[in-house]
Parts: structure tokens; sequence; C-alpha cells
């Protein structure tokens, strides 16, 4: 055995060789001898054309894998993100589940322990090289289940043309918005404020504004509490003083997705928004002058932002987790995480990874993101109730700030179904 495969295996080997019966070892499932092996990963597609489809990226890193580890071969499937998850889902519930799956939540297959934890897997150098915020987004009761494949910060955009042209500085605080959007009205911009809480993702919006505003979805101790004081005051003032005072632009918020609100920005009709890093390139390839600042709060820039995640899996269904184990210790190397990245302007999940991109020169402009990441908060992806509540998100919550909305009603209704929700996990 190679060190990586020692080392995952020196607690078990201890306790064998404890009880005399080292030489059974290779009986054991997930362990058995030489027999070659085929992976079945199934992965989303984050290309926008067969040009840069996934899947280009896959049979690299599985051909590379392949040639140094003979007898392992890897089955890439890739789906559409639109399609991942159903297909995942479809087949483990026909028994015929993928050994390694790259999607979106790992809560539900946790919980009905289908997958493996991170420990079970991974070299201990290849676990322990992961953003700790990152690990414990992964954890469920303190253990690791799912392995972020890759990250992505959020960090308040704006066009500099157009606020030159206003006399206008980065904005700090909430107070600045309402006055740059004001001041960006009168030389009539379009989107002043651009505020998507279309059903799109309207979700993400929310969640980085309920930051701002020191809330967000859940307490201190992980529990829901999505109708607090200091969330409704968010929802109030974007009301009151962004969506009520027209500065928003043509079309309202509750109908506004965000692919609309990012196409508009890269054309120059947009102020401000909220944006990620595939934003900056597409916004700086259509000749946007691109200001990126952390989100502005209440009394100055939030401290924390809002991270999304991506995750990795291993199903335990064809007791493959030994060779599992060795794919993922290769595909985490900082070569391919390092390729992932920067095809889809992403972000590193492992520190090593991280360090190599602060330092090197090309990807300066990802330095604001990267630097928020470990500050990061995420959404709830241990609960298993998280994807029907982020539903009811999505499909609700531009009311709270439409004109005869109450952002109160709104957030309460939203909160009673998650507790409903949470309490039947």
């Amino acid at each position: 055995m190679g060190g990586a495969v020692q080392r995952r295996f020196m607690g078990w080997t201890a306790v064998v060789a404890a009880l005399g019966m080292t030489a059974a070892l290779s009986a054991c499932g997930g362990d058995s001898g030489s027999e070659d092996v085929t992976l079945t990963l199934v992965a989303a597609d984050y290309g926008t054309s067969a040009a840069n489809s996934s899947e280009k990226y896959w049979n690299r890193v599985a051909e590379g894998f392949e040639k140094s580890h003979p007898g392992i071969e890897v089955d890439v499937r890739i789906y559409p993100w639109t399609d991942v998850d159903r297909e995942v889902a479809e087949m483990v519930k026909a028994g015929k589940a993928p050994d390694i799956a790259q999607i979106g939540a790992y809560a539900d297959y946790a919980k009905a322990g289908k997958i493996y934890t991170a420990d079970q897997m991974l070299a201990i150098r290849t676990q322990a090289n992961f953003l700790p915020v990152l690990s414990d987004a992964g954890k469920i009761q303190g253990r690791q289940y799912g392995l972020p494949f890759v990250a992505s910060t959020r960090l308040l955009f704006y066009n500099k043309e157009l606020f030159r042209q206003a006399g206008l500085d980065a904005p700090q605080t909430w107070t600045d918005i309402q006055h740059h959007a004001s001041a960006l009205k009168q030389r009539g911009v379009g989107y002043p404020f651009a505020l998507p809480l279309g059903q799109e993702e309207s979700q993400a919006e929310t969640m980085m504004w309920l930051l701002s505003g020191g809330g967000g979805y859940t307490d201190d101790v992980g529990s829901y509490d999505i109708d607090s004081d200091k969330n409704v005051a968010t929802l109030q003032w974007l009301k009151d003083n962004l969506v009520g005072k027209g500065l928003t632009g043509p079309v309202e918020p509750g109908k506004l997705d965000r692919a609309k609100a990012f196409a508009a920005f890269t054309k120059g009709e947009v102020g401000m928004l909220n944006g990620h890093p595939t934003l900056m390139r597409k916004a700086e390839a259509k000749g946007i002058d691109v200001g990126m600042v952390p989100l502005p709060g209440i009394d100055g820039p939030t401290r924390g932002t809002m991270g999304v995640a991506d995750w990795m899996m291993g199903f335990k269904q064809n007791d493959h987790r030994r060779e599992i184990g060795t794919f993922f210790d290769y595909a985490y190397s900082d070569a391919n995480v390092l390729a992932f990245a920067d095809e889809y302007d992403m972000l590193p999940v492992t520190g090593s990874a991280s360090a190599v991109m602060e330092s090197d020169a090309e990807h300066k402009p990802l330095r604001g993101f990267l630097a928020a990441l470990p500050n990061s908060q995420f959404y709830p992806y241990a609960k298993t109730s998280w994807a029907g509540v982020s539903e009811g998100l999505k499909k609700n919550i531009g009311d709270a700030v439409a004109p005869d909305g109450s952002p109160r009603s709104v957030l309460s209704a939203i909160a009673s179904a998650a507790g409903r929700a949470e309490s039947a996990e």
C-alpha cells in the first residue's frame, strides 16, 4: 500500500493486528484484493458550450489518474446543473448509486447513511488541506460528509465610469448605497441598484442583505431564525429606502432574475449590484470598468459575506471506499484544483491552492474574493430541509419589498414553513 492508503487505514489495521487477524484484511468490503475496479463519477457541467464543458476537465483528470493508478478506471458522466441533482437522486433510488458525485447538496445522503465520511476516504493531508470554513460547512454533527469542490464569495460591484461621472466614491454603508443610487438615478442610470429577488437566485441575494444587516438564515446554534427582528429590519430598509424610492430600476425586484441583472450590468445599465467572480470577468470582457468592495453594512463594510460551495461525496453502495479515496487524493492536487478554478472563475477550496492563487499576479482580480472566503457564511447545507426552505424563499421573498408587501408577514410565513420542515428532519 502507498503512504496515503496506509494513513487512511492505520486505525483499522491496528485493531485487526490486535485481534491477530491481519490476514483477513484483504477480504474486507471496499479493501478487497487486486481486481480491476471502475468508478462511476457523476458531475455537473459548469460550461456554457461544448468548448468549455466540464466533461473535458474530468476526462483529463480521469486519464491522468488511470495512468498513475493501474487497475482503477473512471467512468465520467456529466449532466447539466439543472439536471444533475435529479439524475443522482434517481440513480440512488434505483439502487445504482454512482461511486462519486459532484452536486449541490450532501445532507440527504449523509443522513440516510449512503455516503462515507471524509475521514473514511481521504488521506490525512487531503482532508486537512480544505479551508476550515468549507470543512465546517460540509459537516453534520461534527463529522464531515461533504467535500467542498469549488467555492465562491460575493462582493458589491459598481460601475466605476458611472461613479466617476456622478462624482461618487465606493459605498461603505447602506446610507452610501441610498445616496449613490439617488445620484445615479438623477443622471439617468437605468438600474441605480439592481436588486434581483426573482425566483432564479433570490435566496442568495436575500442572504447577502440579511448578513449585511447583522442577521442571517440561522442563529448561533444553527436553528432557523428567518423572521428575526434584524432580518425584518433589513427588508424593511430595502422596501422603504431603495425599492420605495424607485432606485432599483424599471423591473420590480420580485420579477428581476439574477441573470437579467447581470446582463444589464455588462451593458453598462447598472450602477451597483451584488456579484461574483464570473460576473467580473464577463463585465470586463464587455469593457466595463468594475469596482468591487465588501458588502456595505449599516455602519460600515460587512465583516463577513455570503459564500457558496458545491460538493463532492463518495457513495457506499459499491464498496469502493479505498478506490474512491485514492481518486479524491489525486483530484484534490493543487494542479487539478487550480485548473478547474481558472476555467470557471471560481475559488479553490484548499489552503495550498489558495496560497498559490493569492501569490500569483495573474489572479490579482480575485484577491478580494479570496480574502472574503475565510469569514464567509454559507447556506445551512447540513439541513435536509434547506432545499425546500430555499424554494420557499425564491417564490415569496420578492413580495416582502413590493409596494403593498409586509417584510414581517412574508418572513414569518417562510419561517413557519422552515420550522415545520426542521422538526420533520
